[in-house]
């Protein structure tokens, strides 16, 4: 299985979009952010798509079309973004369930569920004290 970086690359977009229009652009553009990414203008106009959604970009057509921050860095936290484009909880249960005959099958769920929901739950507050703003104070202290 492979790692998920959705979260990363969307934190990367708005981050990216933030610092350009700190530097007086108005809208940057899918195919300028995806070169930052090292991915694919569509990757990025369907994450963007989705950040749309939940507040978090706006977007502009025609001439001039691009996109912007539709909050300031220091407005969007990490579990923002998190929530926008995640797609249910991070660890899931059996897809089937398993044999509840077997001491193991009949208790896995309720063990696992109570591990998964702490871990969630940690994972929530740590995403929710990350701003934006801190992700881009420590990009540019690492240049």
């Amino acid at each position: 299985m492979s790692a998920n970086s959705r979260l990363t690359v969307a934190a990367h977009a708005l981050t990216w979009i933030g610092l350009y229009q700190r530097r007086g652009h108005e809208v940057a553009t899918s195919e300028q952010i995806a070169t930052s990414v090292n991915t694919n203008p569509v990757v990025i106009r369907r994450l963007l798509a989705d950040l749309r959604k939940a507040g978090l970009a706006d977007s502009r057509r025609g001439a001039g079309a691009g996109w912007m921050l539709s909050r300031d860095l220091a407005a969007i936290t990490l579990l923002d973004v998190h929530d926008a484009i995640a797609a249910g909880p991070i660890f899931a249960l059996h897809r089937s369930t398993p044999d509840p005959e077997c001491v193991v099958g009949h208790g896995i769920g309720p063990a696992m569920a109570a591990v998964y929901d702490q871990i969630e739950s940690t994972l929530r507050g740590e995403l929710a004290r990350t701003t934006l703003e801190d992700i881009l104070r420590d990009v540019l202290k690492a240049t």
